[in-house]
């Protein structure tokens, strides 16, 4: 009798930090306990399109799976009687739960939570309205105002309004702001689109950059503070892991400065003192259960320099899982090894879809 959990895991996705996803599935599927699970694979393609994947995990670095012959088309269905897979040749593939490694736009934002929510298959992490709050730093900003969690001065503006009081609108930045200013897009991964004002001028470009990833832009103070993440997972009551710290190679941990340049570092445990780190995962689990998050998320904040306050700066519901990402090595770090942590996860997903 086979008692093994079919697993479904999607990696790709129509987003900006398509190239990350392939990598963090690679991951994943490289430290799963195969004697627990008959695992299947989706892959999405840069332009939206849907595949059953079944060929070398080695492909999927440099987007080389797109090419394999193994590839049937196939997708998620909303219809709770297959709770599964459809493919092209009408066979029907029952899932016990998913685990969508796609990280950014069209993955992390809620949409493809949702339809794992309709279709009623038990999925890792957050659900559809928490993915989307956290995706959006706006929202996730104005939750933790209300919920006195200490975070950075900020302000946000859509493209429309940009448009029209353009000026205006930069003269205020500064004004409740100063400079520098870090300008963000609400809704986008990876640092992608983040840029550090310096002056008034600077400031004007960074909104045009910012806004080519969304319609909507996040400005904040600059916060002169050492970059720390706390890993936590769990559905009621969660749990942090250790606290780690970022030196970032650039001027700010930008998307080049995370996967491309070797001279950022990872320090874990983060260089500050105990109770700080204490502090940080006190926030981190408030931050968590504040903004709705379930299975799994990294929470980052600034430990400023001067007078050690602890700020958030945001939450990453599907935190990467490459070799060098965070948030498994945060979770070795006290103990729980790779392949522990993904049936960790896997079981907060079942016990949440209550299957167990």
């Amino acid at each position: 009798m086979n008692n093994k959990i079919t697993l479904g895991i999607l990696f790709g996705g129509v987003s900006s930090e398509h190239d990350i996803s392939c990598i963090s599935a690679k991951g994943i599927i490289s430290n799963l306990d195969y004697g627990r699970y008959n695992v299947v694979l989706i892959g999405i393609t840069k332009e939206g399109r849907w595949f059953l994947y079944n060929d070398d995990i080695g492909l999927l670095e440099n987007d080389r799976w797109i090419y394999s012959k193994s590839l049937v088309p196939a997708f998620i269905s909303p219809d709770t009687s297959v709770h599964g897979i459809v493919t092209s040749r009408g066979e029907i593939i029952r899932l016990d739960v998913v685990f969508p490694v796609l990280h950014g736009k069209n993955g992390e934002d809620g949409t493809v939570q949702g339809l794992l929510q309709m279709a009623q298959i038990p999925f890792v992490g957050c659900d559809a309205t928490s993915s989307g709050v956290c995706m959006d730093k706006a929202f996730a900003n104005a939750i933790s105002d209300a919920f006195d969690i200490p975070q950075a001065k900020w302000c946000s503006v859509t493209y429309y309004d940009y448009k029209k009081n353009t000026q205006d609108i930069l003269d205020a930045a500064v004004k409740k702001l100063g400079l520098p200013i870090f300008v963000k897009p609400a809704n986008a991964g990876s640092s992608v689109g983040i840029s550090k004002a310096h002056t008034k001028e600077e400031l004007a470009a960074a909104m045009e950059k910012a806004f080519k990833e969304d319609k909507k832009v996040v400005l904040e103070e600059f916060i002169d503070g050492f970059e720390v993440e706390c890993a936590v997972m769990g559905n009621a009551e969660p749990v942090a892991a250790e606290v780690g710290q970022i030196v970032a190679a650039a001027e700010f941990y930008d998307y080049d400065a995370k996967y491309n340049n070797p001279q950022s570092q990872l320090h874990i445990p983060a260089e500050i003192p105990q109770e700080k780190r204490n502090e940080v995962k006190a926030q981190a689990i408030k931050a968590y259960k504040a903004l709705g998050c379930e299975g799994l998320a990294r929470v980052d904040f600034f430990v400023t320099k001067d007078d050690g306050r602890v700020l958030l700066n945001e939450i990453n519901t599907i935190p990467g899982q490459t070799p060098i990402s965070m948030y498994p090595k945060l979770f070795e770090a006290v103990g729980v090894p790779y392949s522990q942590l993904i049936n960790k996860l896997v079981d907060f997903a079942l016990q949440r879809g209550g299957r167990i």
